[in-house]
């Protein structure tokens, strides 16, 4: 069963909570992120992003980076903008987004747990991005990224969890620049804290990671890297834990770098074995299973697959499948999308407009819009022990990095 257990988060004063708050530091590049903080010393991205706070010159992936990134943890607590909580508690974090809420619960998850399959995945990771993220915590002594997992829904999670947002009064409550609001109540008597971890140990049997792979396989690292030296919140990392029903799951979409060695046309009449080909006369946003969108040399089109083109079981009917087996892998050479340079992933979020932008750039030769996974999707191929091409699902709305910390050495 999962073991979930309370934390003394590092959070920010109340008053500072909307400047501190930061998007995730994996859905911004160095310059987004530069643009995001410019005027706003107290932005997070300080933290997550730390480059941006060094000359150009040096690389992401630098010592330096994760060494600043510890500085500057180090001095917004000594500027009293972050704190310790005085007691282990659990948080209650609600964002709403189009006037749609979800609801989840903030503590630790078990490394072990993760390790023993408790906590179930979905996807391999990249090894790159694996790495970042141990430099950044085994520096940093801190694990700055939420893992967002979800748990099959349960009405009396639930209920316990609305009766402690209609009782009290929330410690955070503010709309982001992106008109997501995040509100969090902090759950610290000690008896509903209790009353949680035993409906998590007894009622829920596993977690599933929903965003978040490269961050939780990172903190099973870590703790392995530091050893029998480990303190006991390495055994333990970031994550928040939603309902099922709660959750919304956005199309991820894909860029190829180039044709490998085809014409546009001859790339074109290769798809029309496996697919329906069909000019569109705007940006096409899949209304179904196995069809996708192209963006081709200033055109787009709507590709339907036809029969052969995919299987029944968990994995093999999934459009990100349909998508790799025959068109990445077989036609543009792109066999492994996990450490392959010539394909790219954009979350739903930033829209067609962004495929078109970066085709139209020439860095990008072609685009592909995939209708989203769905959740029950999500879980059969996590249950059947199955994982999903790299970058399936997108989440949205994303929890902001900084609210709540979890620090690995104390």
């Amino acid at each position: 069963m999962a073991i979930i257990k309370p934390f003394k988060a590092l959070r920010p004063q109340a008053q500072l909570a909307k400047q501190i708050a930061s998007k995730p530091y994996d859905v911004l590049n160095s310059q987004e992120a530069k643009v995001e903080t410019q005027g706003n010393p107290n932005s997070f991205l300080h933290i997550t992003k730390s480059e941006i706070d060094l000359p150009e010159s040096v690389d992401i992936h630098d010592q330096q980076v994760y060494e600043k990134a510890k500085e500057n943890l180090e001095a917004f607590v000594k500027r009293e903008l972050l704190f310790r909580e005085a007691k282990e508690c659990y948080y209650i974090y609600q964002l709403i987004m189009n006037g749609r809420s979800q609801t989840g619960l903030v503590g630790v998850s078990s490394v072990d747990d993760y390790e023993n399959d408790i906590i179930k995945k979905h996807e391999f990771t990249r090894p790159e991005k694996e790495q970042d993220r141990i430099n950044h915590i085994k520096t940093s002594g801190a694990q700055t990224g939420n893992v967002f997992l979800a748990y099959r829904s349960h009405e009396g999670i639930d209920a316990l969890i609305e009766k402690w947002k209609a009782a009290k009064s929330p410690v955070y409550d503010f709309t982001a620049d992106d008109n997501i609001q995040h509100t969090i109540w902090i759950v610290n008597d000690e008896k509903a804290v209790e009353e949680i971890a035993t409906l998590f140990e007894k009622e829920v049997p596993c977690t599933y990671i929903a965003d978040g792979h490269h961050r939780a396989a990172s903190a099973a690292k870590v703790r392995k890297a530091i050893g029998s030296d480990a303190k006991e919140g390495a055994n333990y990392f970031l994550t928040t834990l939603f309902p099922s029903n709660q959750l919304y799951i956005m199309d991820y979409n894909r860029l190829a770098k180039d044709l490998n060695g085809l014409s546009a046309a001859d790339f074109l009449k290769q798809l029309e074995q496996k697919f329906e080909v069909a000019p569109a006369t705007s940006a096409v946003h899949p209304a179904g299973l196995h069809e996708f969108g192209m963006y081709l040399a200033g055109t787009w089109y709507k590709l339907t697959s036809k029969p052969g083109t995919y299987t029944e079981d968990p994995i093999g009917i999934l459009d990100v499948s349909v998508l790799q087996n025959n068109v990445l892998d077989e036609l543009l050479g792109i066999s492994d999308p996990r450490t392959d340079k010539r394909i790219d992933f954009v979350g739903g979020i930033r829209g067609l407009g962004e495929l078109e932008k970066r085709v139209n750039g020439g860095e990008w030769a072609v685009a592909f819009s995939l209708y989203p996974v769905s959740i029950d999707q999500l879980f059969a191929i996590a249950d059947t022990g199955n994982v999903m091409p790299p970058k399936s699902t997108w989440f949205e709305p994303k929890l902001r990095d900084g609210l709540l910390t979890h620090l690995i050495y104390e």
